[in-house]
């Protein structure tokens, strides 16, 4: 299966822009409820997830305690721990790269062979493909059970 079958394009997703202020991101991502948010450049590339742990540790370790001190930084200048990157996967990537990255982050962003972002493929998304999978191979096996018995 190509995953693009998965995919969550662009077009129906909140991203922001590796331009907007530290405090633009706080605010989309706390009125939609988002845990991270893809950040992209203004000519559609892929630069980086943003998460709320890397906007709470920056505010932690540059004594910020309001909303109006992150005004001051833009999102392409907080640095984030190594430990918690998240890398984008090729449009051509396999279902198995994208089950093993889905297995420390809520979505993989998808990027196409010039780096441009097209979309994210979340871990309800491959969970439910899973499912299906693993019902599919439980009828095939019902069936061949029944086979041998007639």
């Amino acid at each position: 299966m190509n995953i693009i079958q998965l995919l969550h394009p662009k077009a129906l997703l909140d991203y922001i822009y590796d331009d907007s202020t530290c405090r633009q991101a706080l605010e989309i991502m706390g009125n939609h409820g988002f845990t991270a948010i893809p950040v992209i450049d203004h000519d559609g590339r892929y630069v980086k997830t943003l998460s709320e742990g890397d906007l709470l540790w920056f505010m932690a370790d540059n004594g910020i305690s309001s909303k109006r001190e992150l005004e001051q930084t833009l999102v392409k200048d907080l640095k984030q721990k190594k430990s918690v990157l998240v890398r984008p996967v090729s449009v051509t990537s396999t279902i198995d790269d994208v089950i093993l990255m889905l297995v420390n982050q809520n979505f993989v962003p998808v990027i196409d062979d010039r780096k441009v972002f097209i979309g994210i493929i979340t871990r309800s998304d491959i969970l439910k493909y899973c499912h299906k999978r693993l019902q599919d191979t439980a009828v095939d096996e019902e069936i061949d059970a029944v086979a041998q018995w007639e």
